[in-house]
């Protein structure tokens, strides 16, 4: 796993975590960064790190599903102020998995909404998570057609900001692979996210002081489009050209 300067920092349990900072509505602010800003990010702030079983690094895996023409992907690429993903995500070291559905509303809040699902079974919708996928509006008419285009791997630390109850997560050994096989790695870099009420918290203050802002990048748009020639993605170009080549 990717050395982050973890040792000494204080532990909190999933529980505590949940309870203090779930932000299942939240706002987001990625940032693509180098190790070593990461492991900066750890060593000058005041920060409890997520620890379960005595692991304070997590495997994950993310499948992500879309309609042939990719209504999930264009929607996201054309900035509609509506917007939703469906992904199944594998706690690799646990053996759980969840089936996830992110709304993105007016106010651009994102909202997360959790089933419980099959670990061998991620790759599939069956007929229990179409039916929860039905209670969106947004993606009933096109629940039928959703079919797995894209699954990312990678290490995920997650943080506890205690000051702001924000969240942060760093996520290391970034992998996608496309249907098709085809796949592209980021291992020098970590995609830090910083998950709050609405206001920026001491992480994002300490990012924009050494010139890191937040950046457009989805792991599952950026990695289809680096993965996918043709596809609109000036939203990502600029990520795309500096990292994915």
């Amino acid at each position: 796993m990717t050395d982050l300067p973890l040792d000494n920092l204080p532990s909190v349990g999933l529980a505590e975590l949940n309870s203090e900072a779930s932000l299942l509505t939240r706002k987001d602010r990625k940032y693509l960064v180098p190790l070593a800003v990461a492991r900066q990010l750890i060593d000058e702030s005041d920060l409890r790190v997520l620890e379960v079983d005595g692991r304070r690094t997590f495997r994950y895996e993310s499948v992500y599903f879309d309609t042939p023409d990719r209504v999930s992907y264009l929607a996201a690429a054309h900035k509609r102020r509506r917007r939703f993903k469906v992904r199944t995500r594998s706690y690799l070291d646990s053996g759980i998995c969840s089936l996830e559905v992110k709304t993105r509303e007016r106010r651009g809040l994102t909202q997360k909404h959790r089933l419980p699902h099959r670990v061998e079974c991620s790759t599939v919708l069956g007929s229990e998570a179409l039916a929860f996928i039905d209670r969106f509006d947004a993606i009933a008419p096109v629940s039928r057609q959703l079919d797995p285009v894209l699954t990312t791997r990678y290490e995920r630390t997650t943080l506890l900001e205690p000051k702001s109850m924000s969240r942060i997560t760093i996520d290391t050994n970034l992998e996608m692979e496309a249907a098709d096989g085809s796949t592209v790695a980021l291992p020098a870099m970590a995609v830090v996210e910083t998950k709050t009420s609405g206001q920026p918290c001491a992480i994002d203050h300490l990012l924009w002081s050494v010139h890191q802002r937040p950046r457009k990048i989805s792991k599952y748009c950026t990695g289809l489009a680096a993965l996918t020639p043709g596809l609109p993605a000036n939203k990502w170009n600029r990520v795309l050209r500096a990292y994915f080549g």
